[in-house]
C-alpha cells in the first residue's frame, strides 16, 4: 500500500469529531512491518482489507493481518483455539483486524470522505467475512474498536465481545492539583506521599519528545524495555530498529518519560501522543526504586495530560492497580467472525456470561474508585 493513498484515510489531526490516533497512521505500521516485527516470521503477514471505487479510488481500509498464533493481541482466544483444535479443527491461522502488539482502542474501519462513512464502513465489516471464508480460515477478530464502530460489526453478524481497561480521564483540571482536590482526603495523601518517595533517592524525571529523541536515548530506553519485557513475557516484540524507525517519521507523536538518577538514565516509558489521548505502552528498568513504576507510567503521564489538555490517558492493558491511582474502569470491545457454527455457539454462550462478568465488575470497580463520594 502506498503511504499517500493510506494517508488519505488518515489524517495527522483531528476532523469531522474523529480524533487522530497514532497507531493507524501508515508511518506506525510501516515501522512495525519494516523492522521486521510484525512480519509473516514472526506471524503477522499483512492483509489489508482495501475497498476501492470501480475508478480504483481507494474509498476505505481495515488493517489486518493473517495470524499463526494468538500472541501480542490483548484479547485472549487462547481457550478458544485450544477447545478447536482438541475437537479435530484447525484455529490457525486466523485473521486479525488490529494494531500489533497494541492494547489500544482505535479506528479500524477507516474512511477516505465522511460522507460515505455508513456505506464504506459497513462494507469492510461485512468483506472482512467474505475475506475470511474465501482464505478458508476458522475466525476473524477486530480488537479494540471505538463505541461508534461496534455497529457496523454487529450488523454483520459478528459476535461481539466486551472488556475492561483502566483510563484516566481529564475533567479540565488546570493542574495535578486540581486533580487530587477530587480525591477522597486518605486517596490524595497517599498519592502524595507515593510521588515524593518514588523521587528520592536523586531521581527527577525528563519528558521527551520531537528532536530530543536522540539514538542515545533510544538506547537507554531499549535497555529498560529489553531488561523489564525479558522477565514479564519472556521475549519482547518490538526490536531495536522499531524504535529508531517510528522515531523517524512519528517524533512529534512520541513522548518518552525517563527517569535520571544523577546523570544516568535508569527507567523510562513510552508513550504515543493522539489529538485528545495519551496512549501508555512499554515500561521498563534497570534500577529498582520504590514506587518508581507508578511515578513514571501513571502519575507522569497524567500531568502531561493535563499540560496538553489532553482528554484521557490509556494507560495499556489490565492492571486493578491503577485504579487508587485516578484511572477508572472502562468498557473495551471487540467483535468475532466464527465459521464453524459449533465453535461459534459455543463462543456465543461464552460471550454472553462474559459481558455480564464484565459489566458486574465495572460496577464494583467503581464503587471502590478513589475520588470523593457525593
Amino acid at each position: 500500500m502506498e503511504k499517500s493513498k493510506w494517508s488519505g484515510l488518515v489524517s495527522t489531526r483531528a476532523v469531522e469529531g474523529e480524533p487522530y490516533n497514532p497507531f493507524v497512521n501508515y508511518d506506525f505500521l510501516a515501522a512495525l512491518e519494516l523492522s521486521g516485527c510484525a512480519t509473516a516470521h514472526t506471524g503477522w503477514l499483512g492483509q489489508h482489507l482495501l475497498l476501492e471505487s470501480t475508478a480504483g479510488e481507494l474509498l476505505g481500509a481495515l488493517p489486518c493481518y493473517i495470524k499463526s498464533h494468538s500472541q501480542g493481541e490483548y484479547v485472549f482466544d487462547h481457550g478458544w483455539a485450544d477447545a478447536f483444535e482438541r475437537a479435530g479443527g484447525s484455529y490457525y491461522p486466523k485473521l486479525q483486524a488490529s494494531i500489533p502488539f497494541t492494547p489500544a482502542t482505535g479506528p479500524r474501519l477507516l474512511c477516505a470522505n465522511e460522507s460515505q462513512g455508513a456505506p464504506v464502513r459497513s462494507a469492510l465489516a461485512q468483506g472482512l467475512r467474505t475475506l475470511t471464508e474465501r482464505l478458508s480460515l476458522s475466525s476473524a477478530h477486530v480488537t479494540f474498536i471505538p463505541d461508534a464502530q461496534t455497529e457496523y460489526f454487529s450488523a454483520a453478524g459478528y459476535l461481539m465481545r466486551n472488556d475492561q481497561q483502566f483510563h484516566f480521564i481529564n475533567d479540565g483540571y488546570g493542574s495535578y492539583g486540581d486533580f487530587l482536590s477530587t480525591l477522597a482526603s486518605r486517596k490524595r495523601k497517599a498519592l502524595k506521599r507515593e510521588r515524593r518517595v518514588a523521587l528520592e533517592n536523586d531521581i527527577s524525571i525528563d519528558w521527551l519528545t520531537g528532536a530530543d529523541l536522540t539514538e542515545a536515548a533510544w538506547d537507554s530506553f531499549y535497555a529498560f524495555y529489553m531488561d523489564t519485557g525479558s522477565r514479564k513475557w519472556g521475549r519482547p516484540y518490538l526490536n531495536r530498529e522499531f524504535f529508531s524507525r517510528v522515531s523517524e517519521t512519528m517524533a512529534d507523536d512520541i513522548l518518552l518519560i525517563m527517569a535520571r538518577r544523577g546523570t544516568h538514565y535508569v527507567a523510562g516509558a513510552i508513550n504515543f501522543v493522539g489529538s485528545d489521548t495519551l496512549y501508555g505502552r512499554h515500561w521498563g528498568c534497570v534500577e529498582d526504586h520504590p514506587f518508581l513504576h507508578f511515578e513514571v507510567c501513571y502519575h507522569q503521564a497524567i500531568d502531561f495530560a493535563i499540560s496538553r489538555g489532553l482528554r484521557t490517558v490509556e494507560a495499556g492493558a489490565q492492571g486493578e492497580h491503577k485504579l487508587s491511582r485516578g484511572y477508572m474502569p472502562v468498557t473495551t470491545h471487540s467483535a468475532h467472525h466464527i465459521t464453524h457454527a459449533g465453535l461459534r455457539n459455543a463462543v456465543a454462550d461464552y460471550l454472553e456470561h462474559e459481558r455480564d462478568d464484565v459489566e458486574r465488575i465495572g460496577r464494583l470497580l467503581r464503587q471502590h474508585g478513589p475520588f470523593r463520594k457525593g
